[in-house]
């Protein structure tokens, strides 16, 4: 993890710069989804961020995905103190179904969206705190470069009682798939996401492909209280992250690359070989890929260029 830069202000009982919190305007037209489960130690927090926005949503839906705990309660009790809140609740199906179970989440909610006049929609998780002029902050970069179709703030943790990037292996074109912000244009290019693991890779994928710049905002940071893949423990998210891969379209031999690269991370060797299992138990168990074969192709070639130290969408 590298440090997030900037410390000036509070996430929680962190400091983190920002600016100063105006009065609540309308200069942006957005609608944020958030599936949830589960999320009952967290979620308030969440709620308190959203309340506390600069700019607040159009209509923010929160989809309950057959929580087991208070989340849908918590839910609703902020729904009645906030007009713009609608929640939805989904049966509960027994388990966490990986990488396509949020998505399908997402679009029960997508399906509610009442006023179509939007011009950003957004998904965001459940479990994360951020200043109030997250939204403001984030819109502005939007603002300035007309091309970028998709964004988002830099996710981190707090360690040591500072906050530390969550990830900082993440290519530069990624936005982590906890925060998404779409632009309306990009979005109707690229959508609908697909329901499976790598969904928030595909996106970005496609967006590039069509000439849009993706990239997360490393200078408007969003605290979030449960580690990323802690619901799937470390060699389920790693397997889980080789079958993204293999479903997204990876050329193997960046796959290789990517593996090698993480076998120096503690559990030695654990995080690339859990990759690699589920890499390439897509080939064994013969699985479809989510991406069309313009979207691999593009892909694979960009993946190439990095590996020989070209110029691609890695860098």
């Amino acid at each position: 993890m590298s440090p997030c830069p900037l410390k000036d202000k509070q996430i929680g009982s962190v400091n983190i710069k920002g600016s100063p919190v105006g009065q609540i305007k309308e200069d942006f037209k957005y609608i944020v989804i958030t599936p949830v489960r589960d999320e009952e130690g967290c979620i308030s927090r969440t709620i308190e961020s959203m309340a506390s926005q600069t700019i607040r949503p159009m209509q923010w839906i929160i989809v309950n995905d057959g929580s087991s705990d208070r989340t849908g309660t918590i839910a609703e009790s902020a729904a009645r103190r906030y007009s713009w809140i609608c929640v939805i609740h989904r049966s509960n199906r027994g388990f966490r179904k990986s990488g396509s179970g949020v998505i399908e989440a997402f679009y029960d909610g997508y399906s509610l969206i009442a006023d179509q006049g939007w011009e950003f929609i957004v998904k965001l998780d459940g479990d994360l705190s951020f200043q109030p002029d997250y939204f403001e902050a984030c819109f502005s970069e939007f603002k300035v470069e007309p091309r970028l179709g998709l964004g988002g703030g830099m996710v981190c943790a707090l360690q040591d009682g500072k906050l530390k990037e969550e990830s900082s292996g993440d290519p530069p074109f990624h936005v982590r798939g906890a925060t998404k912000i779409y632009r309306r244009a990009c979005w109707e290019q690229i959508c609908p996401l697909v329901k499976a693991p790598g969904w928030d890779t595909i996106d970005e994928v496609k967006a590039n492909m069509h000439g849009w710049c993706t990239r997360t905002f490393r200078d408007i940071p969003l605290l979030q209280h449960k580690p990323t893949g802690s619901a799937d423990g470390i060699w389920r998210n790693w397997y889980k992250n080789g079958v993204g891969s293999y479903v997204t379209g990876y050329h193997p031999l960046f796959v290789l690359g990517k593996a090698i690269k993480r076998s120096f991370e503690n559990p030695i060797g654990f995080a690339s070989i859990a990759l690699l299992a589920g890499f390439f138990s897509g080939y064994l168990r013969n699985m479809e890929q989510a991406s069309d074969k313009y979207t691999i192709r593009y892909l694979r070639h960009q993946q190439l260029r990095r590996l020989l130290l070209k110029k691609s969408i890695y860098g």
